[in-house]
């Protein structure tokens, strides 16, 4: 079963339908057993770093998530704020992420006589930077939606598995073997999002 993590933040039932619509059964949830017990998980988000933070320790969902993340090794998507809140701190807030991914996640930045604006909003590419299984099927014609004003800055280049460009090109997906991230929102992406989640689905 994969459980989508509930911790008030993110498009809980836009990704669940997605996944119905793959024929995947999902589970919405912010139950501490299920996220140990979950074959796969996706940790959405909305919003902002601290209140994200906040509400995954208030929960009590960080021990779970450590658990099934870091020894159990199971699969996890981020999404957005999702992505962002597996480094180890952001720009955005003061409270530590939860440090799975040597990364930084730092504010949005474009000169002022730039036509581009933060957040970045609308749709973009993917430049692929190696291959992987989230990518099967993806071209360099997929678009993606974008809704953001931070990105995330990995330390080591071997996270990065694609970038956007956006002024700068910043990561827009990264991989450290179980754990997965992606900045742009895979469940308003169309057709191409459903293929980043039916790929994460189908992964062994």
């Amino acid at each position: 079963m994969i459980v989508i993590i509930d911790y008030g933040m993110g498009n809980l039932n836009s990704i669940k339908n997605m996944f119905k619509k793959i024929g995947i059964s999902s589970l919405i949830s912010s139950d501490p057993v299920s996220i140990r017990s979950a074959e796969k998980l996706v940790l959405p988000g909305v919003g902002a770093f601290d209140n994200g933070m906040k509400n995954l320790n208030e929960m009590g969902l960080i021990e779970a998530l450590n658990e099934a993340v870091l020894v159990r090794k199971t699969p996890i998507i981020g999404i957005c704020l999702g992505m962002q809140l597996m480094t180890k701190s952001s720009e955005e807030g003061i409270l530590p992420g939860l440090g799975w991914i040597d990364a930084h996640t730092v504010r949005l930045k474009v000169p002022a006589s730039s036509h581009l604006r933060v957040p970045n909003i609308g749709w973009n590419i993917l430049k692929i930077a190696q291959p992987h299984a989230l990518f099967e099927g993806i071209d360099k014609s997929s678009r993606f939606y974008f809704v953001h004003s931070y990105h995330v800055c990995c330390n080591d280049s071997n996270d990065v598995i694609a970038t956007t460009p956006y002024f700068i090109e910043f990561t827009s997906a990264f991989a450290r073997g179980n754990i997965m991230g992606v900045q742009f929102h895979p469940e308003k992406s169309l057709r191409f999002g459903f293929r980043i989640l039916q790929n994460f689905a189908s992964m062994q």
